[in-house]
Order: structure tokens, then sequence, then C-alpha cells
């Protein structure tokens, strides 16, 4: 194991670098009873050891520029460099959330086109920027189904329903609104038992959450009957965008009959997400729900955009200042670059690219779902190989680690044993996929063959297995001076 020291573990005392450029604001000295009662605590290394360090940090960071990355529903694409340096201009990247509303015009700009766009693509009628992320836009998008129940009188709605193979955000975010959550079973095709679904839905039902594909990575059906049978019921339809990646351009939510969305613009409208962030889980509603957005909302005022703050109706802030803008720039960039027809042949490569991938696995592995077909991803079951050979899916995302591929998501959705789940995207070339599957391949002959090879894996990497129990229970989470 090739343990690497923390920079705080490097250098000597009074070691450092102090060519620092001339301070070109006012200083400001601290009151007194205000000061450090100790200097703070610093590594003194030199310049060499500095760039020493973070040039073999950045050797042991992998993401899309090292190689193949298939997350599934997670659509960690290719970010094409445009949008960053659109994200780098000194208008954008510059700006202050509190200076003068009349020199950021431009940037509001920014989300009336963004607004305009992704409007078009989802079938919404408008969009809300401040939500910080996801699973952020999902508690969002819940609580105006809330606010549209409570302004109803029609309090006793408090039931949402997911199904068994949703994302675990899904129920956590209902949970979180204050609702009461129904899990709805899938069929042994995968998809949302119709029938379940009418018995589950009554007087209580506030509304339904889907993704749409669904994370099997299969396009519902049903999806009319599904959403009207919620719809008769008085309740509303929410959409999660995780899997928008595979319709873009082709499908639009709202035409199937949803009421709100959140899309995940750091996966599906590129921007680098890996490491936590940054993200944004905008808000798409149609009229009925309009009201209630987060404010303030962007408005025309006399010819200037400003902030509107008066809706008595709406849910309120939901995030300091108005989200994370320049997740929003590159999303921009992205769609004026490609147009509309760009990100239909986005989705229709992502979908392309998961079905022969799919196609060449299926007769290796084990596709419960989906009769050879999919969307924009696929998943595989380990099972029988755990009971005949005991190599799991976790061993083999483990020996993926050795041929410098990322693993796909493994153990989602639940609904399947020992799942991985693949999501190639369509920014993956045909060279990459076809390596992709000899190297799936190969581990799993291998596994079959012999398989202590893959319990030892991963062997190349820096850090082989970690005591994953112990970390979770005993995490290190700061240096001790």
């Amino acid at each position: 194991m090739n343990n690497m020291k923390l920079i705080f573990e490097k250098g000597n005392t009074n070691r450092g670098l102090d060519l620092m450029p001339e301070c070109d604001v006012p200083v400001t000295h601290v009151s007194a009873g205000y000061e450090r009662k100790k200097e703070l605590n610093l590594p003194h290394v030199s310049e060499t050891e500095i760039s020493r360090h973070y040039t073999k940090l950045v050797k042991r960071t992998f993401g899309v520029n090292n190689g193949f990355y298939p997350l599934g529903s997670c659509t960690m694409k290719y970010n094409p460099k445009i949008n960053n340096e659109m994200a780098g201009l000194p208008g954008f990247s510059d700006v202050h959330p509190l200076q003068p509303i009349d020199t950021v015009q431009g940037c509001l700009e920014v989300y009336q086109l963004a607004d305009k766009y992704l409007g078009k693509i989802t079938g919404m009628d408008a969009m809300d920027f401040q939500p910080a992320a996801g699973a952020h836009g999902e508690f969002t998008g819940l609580k105006l189904i809330r606010a549209y129940h409570q302004d109803r009188n029609d309090s006793k709605r408090d039931k949402i329903i997911v199904p068994d193979s949703a994302h675990g955000t899904n129920p956590a975010s209902a949970a979180m609104a204050g609702f009461t959550v129904v899990n709805v079973p899938s069929t042994e095709d995968g998809f949302v038992d119709v029938e379940a679904l009418r018995n589950a839905v009554g007087e209580d039902t506030a509304g339904f959450m889907l993704t749409n594909p669904n994370t099997i990575g299969l396009f519902e059906e049903h999806i009319l009957e599904i959403t009207s049978i919620i719809h008769e019921a008085g309740g509303l339809n929410y959409y999660d965008g995780a899997n928008l990646n595979a319709i873009m351009g082709v499908a639009r939510p709202g035409d199937m009959g949803f009421d709100v969305v959140h899309l995940n613009l750091h996966k599906t409208f590129s921007t680098p997400h890996g490491g936590g962030g940054p993200g944004s889980g905008p808000v798409g509603c149609k009229d009925i729900l309009v009201k209630y957005l987060p404010t303030p909302r962007i408005i025309d005022n006399k010819g200037m955009l400003a902030f509107e703050d008066k809706n008595e109706k709406s849910i309120g802030r939901v995030k300091d200042f108005y989200g994370n803008f320049l997740v929003v720039v590159r999303a921009l960039t992205y769609m004026m670059t490609l147009g509309s027809e760009g990100l239909k042949d986005a989705s229709e490569n992502a979908v392309l690219n998961a079905n022969y991938m799919l196609h060449k696995l299926k007769d290796t592995f084990d596709i419960p779902f989906g009769n050879g077909r999919c969307m924009h991803e696929f998943v595989m079951s380990l099972e029988e190989l755990k009971k005949e050979k005991s190599v799991s899916a976790l061993d083999f995302a483990k020996a993926l680690l050795d041929y410098g591929m990322h693993p796909p998501t493994m153990y989602f959705p639940l609904i399947v044993h020992e799942a991985l789940m693949v999501e190639p995207t369509e920014t993956e070339s045909k060279e990459t996929l076809d390596e992709a599957i000899e190297i799936f391949k190969e581990i799993y002959n291998k596994a079959c063959n012999d398989p202590d090879a893959v319990h030892n894996s991963p062997t190349t990497t820096p850090i082989g297995r970690p005591d994953e129990v112990r970390a979770a229970r005993n995490p290190i989470l700061r240096y001790n001076f």
C-alpha cells in the first residue's frame, strides 16, 4: 500500500514561500479582543513541496478526462471546455450577489434564457433556479405540491406514492416535506404495476414521484395511464429528472402528464460534478403551481430585469441568493451550442451506446429486465455468479479498477440483487465501448475460472481494499496537530 502523507505532515518549521503580491485593497485591522490567540496551523512547505504534493493528488484523481466512467443514472459525461470558458468570463465569474441589480442585467438574462429553453425541453411553464442540486430540487417540488393542496383546503392529502425502483432520494425528500411515503411494486418486466397503483391511490393521495426512463433503464410503457390515475385521484405528478439525458428533444415530461419536475443541470446539461459538486437542481412546473414557486422571482420591470419578492402564496426562499449561477451559465452554453437538434442527437446517441453495450454483454451477463433493449442505461445482475463462484458485484467493481475504468453503480436499483448499472453516455466512442465490453467479459471469465484473483482486486491502485466497516464506524475526519 502506497500511503501518501498529508501536506501538514510535510515540510519543516519556518519553511515556506513568501513571494506574495502586494495587497490591492485597504488593510483593515481587527478590533481589540477579536485577534487570534495563536498562529494559524498552516503547513510549512516550500513551493517545490507544494507542487509535488498537488501533482501526486492529481495523479490519484479519476474523472472523465482519465478514462471510461459508466456510473449509472449519474450521467458522468465529457463536458465541453467552451462551457467552462463562458463560466469564466469576468462578467459572470466576478459578480457579487449583493451588487446593484442594474449592474447584473446580463446575469439575469442568462436565467431568463435558461428558463425559456428548459421550459421547451421539459414542457413546463416556468422554472426556478434556486435549488442547489437534485435532492434539493425534489424537496422544493414536493413543497409546491404541499402548498397546492393546502391552498385548496385539501389537507387530507398527505401521501406520496413512489415505485419500489425509485432513487432513494425520492422517499427521503417526500418524508422531509412532511408526507407519508407509499411504495408500489414493479412488475416482472420492470415497470410500475399499474393495478397496484390504482389500488394505492385515494383521497389522501398528494402525488406520485417517478423517473422516466426508470432506474432499470426502461421507458414506462403506460406513462399516460399512470399520470391519469394520479390526476383522477386528485393528486399531482412529480418527474425526477435524473434520467432526462435519455429523452432530451424526443419526449417531454409535461406532455406525459407531469406537473412539476426537477433537473440535474450538473448531469444532463454539462457541469463537472464529481467529488460532491457543484450542482444545480432547478424546478419546473405547470401554470397551476407557478404561484407557489420560491421567491424572489425574476421579472421585467419597465425594461429592466429585477427580483420580485411579493408573492404571498410562495413557499418562500429555499437557498441564499439565487442558486449556483455558474452551473446555469454552463448549461445555457451547452443548450445554445447544441441547439434543439444537437440535444436530440445527444439523447439518441446515449441510448444507442447503452443498447450497443447491452447487446454485446447480454449473452455473458444476466440482464433481468428489458428483453434485450434499454434506454440510456442498463442493469446487470451478478446474483448467480455470487452463488456459484462467490464473486459479488463489489468484487467485480473492484476488479474494474485494475483496468483503469471507474466502476458502474453497484447494488442499485434495490429490486435487482447484486446489481451493476451501466450508463455509457453519448460522449463515448465505439472504440471505448468495445474496449470496455472486452474488459467486462474478461473479468467475468476470470471470476468463473479464478475467483480468488477477483477477490484480491484491485492490485495496481495506490490503495487496495480499505476496511470499509471500520472507516464508516470510526472515521478520521480531522488531522490532530
